[in-house]
């Protein structure tokens, strides 16, 4: 187990999307320490500097032992298959609730290696509930729309059945019903693509298509994969207030914008004023049988804004005028419209930056474009 000394300095509190209440809820719920599985990826990744910022040393991340740069105080290296770290770090800070976003969304990895998505996906939430057995400790879980092939036309609902095309998505049902069957207390939270920073630079929907484009490489991306993408702040508000609560169950959380991922390429391409012609989309058939992607994996969260009793989720992207209305959208370069507050961005940029600083966390390894990885307020 690698351990590092938790002593952050907690800046100035981040904006949230103006949605959920602004308040210490997980302090007042006595949900902290706070454990975050999965820190690597980017909504765990942005959600440790959220919660790191807000709650301080609080907040403790887990990563695979074998991602050794994304290190800092509070962060562990501990594999979740490893079930006797994983109890000790738990005892350790007499931990309260754990929100666990890791896993292994590799979708070629996983069909080429089974047990490894096995292994990550399923025993790392079977020693999860192992280590809690038992105890009081809150468990929000983050699964994902991909439990779906998306041949029923999108918009699904929680009662659908599940009928995944890929092994990843296949690990995570068997995940699900794992924990609703053995920890009923807990809440499952199925997510679309978080749109936030990646700790590496080139990973998550928008980090991996703004790479190909910043190294004036092509990508191609598919016209009928439609998905729910997600503002990772919105985000950050649900899981403390779900946490906060005694909400339990299954919910959709994907956001109220559906957006092929051809689209959201289109959209990165066009705001990061990169050439046109490196987008290239085409239908999923044409991707090849390895691995299988799904097709409208869309899903309605109404019943999440109804146990929450409010809207969770803000658009992605925020403004009307950023979603494409044609294949040729990103071609098309008018001026930004007044209503962009990009000086506020700006300096928003330079907080998030003092933020990680003070907190003794990695930076991001490159500047976001503006208005995609936050909510523009």
């Amino acid at each position: 187990m690698n351990s590092h000394e938790v002593n952050p300095q907690p800046g100035k509190p981040a904006p949230t999307s103006g949605l959920a209440p602004d308040s210490l809820l997980l302090e007042r719920a006595g949900r902290l320490p706070m454990l975050i599985c999965g820190v690597a990826g980017v909504a765990g990744y942005n959600g440790l500097l959220h919660f790191r910022n807000k709650y301080g040393a609080a907040i403790i991340g887990q990563r695979t032992t074998n991602n050794w740069p994304l290190s800092g105080h509070g962060i562990y290296g501990i594999d979740v298959d490893d079930y006797d770290s994983l109890r000790a770090l738990i005892a350790k800070y007499n931990v309260r609730s754990i929100w666990n976003s890791g896993g292994s969304c590799a979708l070629k990895a996983c069909e080429l290696d089974p047990a490894m998505a096995r292994r990550v996906n399923v025993t790392g939430v079977r020693n999860i509930l192992r280590a809690i057995d038992g105890t009081d400790i809150r468990l929000v879980h983050y699964s994902i729309d991909l439990v779906y092939s998306g041949t029923a036309g999108g918009g699904h609902i929680e009662s659908d059945p599940t009928d995944p095309v890929t092994v990843y998505g296949k690990t995570m049902v068997e995940a699900e019903e794992m924990i609703l069957a053995e920890k009923p207390g807990a809440c499952v939270l199925r997510i679309s693509l978080p749109m936030g920073v990646s700790f590496n630079g080139h990973a998550g929907a928008i980090d991996w298509i703004q790479s190909r484009f910043a190294a004036a490489k092509p990508a191609t991306l598919y016209f009928d994969e439609v998905r729910t993408p997600t503002y990772v702040e919105c985000m950050h508000d649900v899981v403390e207030e779900v946490m906060a609560s005694e909400i339990r169950g299954l919910y959709h959380a994907g956001g109220t914008r559906r957006l092929s991922l051809y689209q959201i390429a289109q959209i990165v391409n066009r705001m990061g004023g990169y050439d046109p012609r490196l987008l290239r989309g085409c239908p999923r058939i044409e991707a090849g049988p390895v691995p299988p992607r799904a097709g409208n994996v869309t899903m309605d969260s109404s019943a999440l804004a109804a146990a929450l009793g409010r809207p969770p989720f803000v658009p992605w992207p925020y403004f009307d005028w950023m979603v494409p209305d044609s294949d040729n959208w990103h071609f098309d370069r008018p001026g930004i419209p007044d209503e962009f507050p990009l000086q506020w961005l700006k300096q928003f940029h330079e907080e998030q930056m003092k933020r990680c600083v003070a907190g003794k966390l990695p930076l991001p390894r490159r500047e976001p474009i503006h208005g995609l990885t936050w909510i523009p307020r």
